[in-house]
């Protein structure tokens, strides 16, 4: 018999289990609960670890090895989050997964007393745990629970604030994205036809060329957004009364104090970067004032800055683009093409949409000691490429942090984790400019400058925004919508310029923003955007930075960022910095601009 070829656009998840009803699935399990037990019932009743570096390392190396061979049921949760992943329609994967879910959660709960317990340790003691040279490989590790315990609470304190963060934070926002997902509104087709459309089909409206079509999609948002802004008022005041509470009871200064915490960034970082992203507003203004002229409109209304300018209508097959990204890999670096080569060879790529399958596209790491895998939706669009080189960046990060750190250390922190993906994204956009016609050329640029303005100087006016929505929150204790809507109009203009027109209606578009529900949250598009178009630059005028940025990505979460870019002579907390890294979409901008007048479209 004729053995059967795997699909290779398929994921293969035999090296994790062969199937649901693997035997070996039971003997991992079974082991992760021994080896999880085992430590717990070593060091559960013991506190001289909290006083002798020498038996911290101990328990630091057993701990270590648990979570880096099984964590808490790491093989099994990942494998049925990812047969889920190919098909949400499966109930019997859906329950073996949260089987496991909940497995891992128990398990998680009964050893959280060992990294609690270690936080606690006393500060007079801290300093000598951090220098002791057998703790090295952890210190960073150390550090941050250090840091973190200085905002922790007792643990039936910290009990509380898991259980209300529930009933005052996740259940108003899940009612206000319930509502909006239920709406439906009856909109016109460009071929006159009448269709009722959900919220998310009708921002795709938004998009297009044809301006009733685009109207009357922004006419319905509105008025969705509009019918429920009452509620979503006493939503957000709910949330920002939780969130000051929070910050008050575990004595944070600043309301985005627990966000840089969390993310392992320096607030003077983010203060940097929303500076020097802040004083070059100017840019997203001439950007906007050009693709106006671009489409031949007096200016753009609110709605309108996501039309797209061009048509890319060229196709890209799965197999040409993954030999354009496998090209530009190589070219960057000939590692990068094979850890690329290596994804695409052992079928860690799942590459067509399917009945079931997860909408859009994502990077999946596991642990240190199981295979990555890549999920699409490739439909042979220009995006597609885009998509598959930014997913294929996370997964060479991942790859590369698996070669050098341990599992303590093994992750990107929100602040850096980006900067891989779109590193690579952009040599893959130079890749097609370069090959590209006059017309299609500038197209390509427009879209990425919808993608830069939208990445950086959006976000960053968002995160403004919300700084200033709490501060004002703070100091009256309750905002209506018209202040809050008032407040959003102000910060989109800034970065908008004065080519978009906000219209009545853009007050609400807060409304449907689910960032600003995850606070502070959104800096990370911009820092880790113009962090790797700042390597990118680097490595374009010396291709011996390459190296240096290899050493960033294989650095994980073993020190603080600021500390691994000082390493490699990059300042992140020097607002010069994040200047250099927009230099690059100034001068994208001026290309654009340059090339627009030469084909006579402005």
């Amino acid at each position: 018999m004729k053995e059967q070829k795997q699909d290779p656009t398929v994921w293969d998840l035999s090296p994790i289990f062969a199937g649901e009803t693997d035997p070996k699935i039971e003997a991992v399990r079974k082991e992760v609960e021994e080896v999880g037990q085992r430590f717990i019932n070593k060091w559960q009743e013991r506190a001289d670890y909290l006083s002798d570096p020498a038996v911290l390392k101990e328990a630091l190396v057993e701990y270590e090895a648990w979570m880096r061979k099984l964590g808490t049921y790491d093989a099994e949760i990942y494998y049925f989050s990812l047969r889920t992943s190919q098909d949400q329609l499966d109930p019997e994967m859906k329950a073996k997964y949260n089987l496991a879910l909940e497995r891992g959660r128990k398990l998680h709960n009964e050893s959280q007393f060992f990294y609690l317990r270690v936080a606690k340790i006393r500060q007079e003691d801290q300093g000598r745990f951090l220098e002791d040279a057998g703790l090295a490989d952890y210190r960073h590790y150390l550090e941050m629970l250090f840091d973190e315990a200085k905002h922790q609470l007792s643990e039936a304190e910290e009990k509380i604030m898991t259980l209300k963060q529930q009933t005052s934070h996740t259940n108003w926002v899940k009612m206000v994205d319930s509502l909006l997902s239920k709406e439906e509104r009856e909109v016109v087709e460009e071929d006159g036809r009448r269709v009722k459309l959900s919220m998310a089909d009708l921002f795709a409206l938004l998009y297009r060329l044809n301006k009733p079509v685009r109207d009357g999609a922004a006419e319905a948002i509105n008025d969705i957004l509009a019918k429920h802004v009452d509620v979503a008022e006493q939503e957000i005041n709910s949330i920002l009364a939780n969130k000051k509470i929070n910050d008050e009871l575990r004595g944070f200064s600043r309301p985005d104090s627990a966000r840089h915490l969390t993310d392992d960034v320096d607030t003077k970082v983010v203060d940097a970067l929303i500076e020097a992203v802040t004083k070059q507003f100017a840019l997203s203004g001439r950007w906007y004032e050009l693709k106006a002229k671009l489409l031949g409109l007096p200016s753009l209304k609110y709605y309108e800055r996501m039309i797209e300018y061009g048509w890319l209508t060229k196709a890209y097959s799965y197999d040409e683009t993954v030999g354009l990204v496998s090209k530009t890999f190589h070219r960057v670096d000939p590692e990068f093409g094979e850890i690329f080569d290596g994804f695409v060879r052992n079928g860690q790529i799942d590459a067509f949409p399917a009945k079931g399958k997860s909408d859009g596209a994502f990077c999946a790491a596991g642990s240190l000691t199981l295979p990555t895998y890549i999920l699409l939706n490739h439909t042979n669009i220009l995006a597609d490429v885009r998509t598959l080189a930014h997913e294929a960046g996370h997964g060479i990060n991942d790859e590369m942090m698996k070669s050098k750190q341990n599992a303590l250390n093994f992750g990107s922190p929100l602040s850096t984790a980006e900067v891989a993906s779109t590193f690579m994204e952009d040599f893959v956009w130079g890749e097609l400019m370069a090959e590209a016609d006059d017309e299609l050329k500038l197209a390509i640029m427009a879209k990425k400058l919808d993608d830069d303005v939208g990445t950086i100087f959006r976000q960053v006016a968002c995160y403004r925004f919300e700084q200033e929505l709490h501060a004002a929150f703070r100091q009256k204790g309750y905002l209506g919508r018209e202040e809050i809507g008032k407040l959003f109009q102000k910060h989109m203009a800034a970065y908008l310029g004065s080519a978009v027109e906000l219209a009545e209606g853009s007050e609400n578009w807060w409304v449907y923003w689910s960032h600003i529900r995850s606070f502070f949250y959104v800096y990370s598009y911009a820092s880790g955007l113009l962090i790797s178009k700042s390597l990118r630059a680097a490595v374009k005028n010396d291709p011996a930075f390459i190296t240096k940025v290899k050493e960033f990505l294989s650095a994980g979460s073993s020190d603080s960022p600021k500390k691994i870019f000082l390493r490699l002579g990059i300042d992140i907390s020097d607002e010069g910095f994040w200047q250099r890294g927009l230099v690059e979409t100034e001068k994208l901008l001026g290309e654009a601009e340059a090339l627009a007048k030469r084909l006579g479209k402005i």
